[in-house]
């Protein structure tokens, strides 16, 4: 199997700039201040975009990052403008600002998992933090971590990076706010999921800089794409815990069901339809979960 073909669609009154792995952007014709971004129902792992898409991911991702901006307006500004969009991508689409986008990728960790586990194991650190003896797979931080990463292109490896190297990129001050946002928005975002029994162990946010110089929040926040969503009521350090994200896509793609090996370089296999349908649920169950709506695509 090859990485599907990216099929932006045609939009009247506007042109297609760039596909990423999600999401697709678009300029409107006639502006030069603000971008159309739709939110596809691709999903990727391990650097891939696999096939087929999951049904409704789009939507769901547009609206539950809607519903935590609100939540998080008195942290920091974000880049929506509006949602008044064309009917074809209606509920999966958002009017932004143009920002100069910061070129580091900001993931804050609340709990020891993931990339930061591996690392933690084999260094005893994560991205260069050095943290305590003895921490198990799930357990919590004593306090929210910045572990920043490069942002690489898309088909290549993001890399972590020191906080010095985020200094050097983009400036004390930035860094310095960076650092303090990203941190504040998992904390934040823990202090109402908690309250709903979902636990959200790290997530990655991204920022742009506007027209007076001030930082502002931008693409998605939150989301079962960007962060991982754990069932609070089955947190148990010491193993792998359930979730209500796209780590459930990356176990099958790992399992001996998938027939996959990740070393290979060859692109992943289709993903069976239990599996896309399974994933679908469990990304409508975190957005219905969280916000307390029905979710309508």
């Amino acid at each position: 199997m090859t990485t599907p073909a990216l099929s932006p669609l045609e939009i009247l009154g506007f042109t297609h700039l760039y596909s990423g792995k999600v999401r697709d952007l678009y300029a409107p014709d006639g502006r030069d201040d603000q971008l159309l971004l739709v939110a596809s129902d691709r999903i990727s792992a391990f650097d891939f975009i696999l096939d087929p898409p999951i049904p409704d991911k789009g939507a769901v991702l547009t609206q539950l990052s809607l519903w935590w901006f609100d939540q998080l307006v008195d942290l920091v500004p974000n880049h929506v403008v509006s949602t008044d969009v064309p009917e074809m991508v209606a509920g999966r689409a958002v009017l932004v600002q143009k920002l100069d986008m910061v070129p580091v990728e900001c993931v804050a960790r609340a709990y020891l998992t993931g990339g930061g586990l591996r690392e933690y194991v084999a260094d005893g650190t994560v991205s260069g933090l050095p943290l305590p003896a003895g921490l198990r797979d799930g357990d919590r931080f004593d306090e929210v971590l910045f572990t920043p990463s490069t942002k690489a292109p898309m088909g290549q490896h993001d890399e972590p990076m020191s906080y010095e190297a985020v200094v050097a990129q983009v400036g004390a001050e930035h860094a310095e706010a960076l650092r303090d946002l990203t941190t504040r928005i998992l904390a934040r975002g823990n202090e109402i999921a908690g309250e709903r029994g979902i636990l959200i162990a790290d997530t990655k946010v991204e920022f742009g800089v506007d027209a007076s110089g001030a930082l502002v929040l931008a693409d998605e926040v939150l989301t079962p794409d960007s962060s991982r969503f754990w069932p609070a009521d089955q947190w148990e350090p010491g193993h792998t815990q359930p979730s209500f994200d796209k780590e459930f896509v990356r176990e099958w793609l790992l399992s001996p069901a998938s027939g996959w090996d990740k070393s290979s370089g060859e692109a992943p296999p289709a993903l069976p339809a239990e599996v896309v349908e399974r994933t679908r649920a469990k990304y409508v169950e975190a957005y219905e979960r969280l916000t307390g709506l029905t979710f309508r695509s």
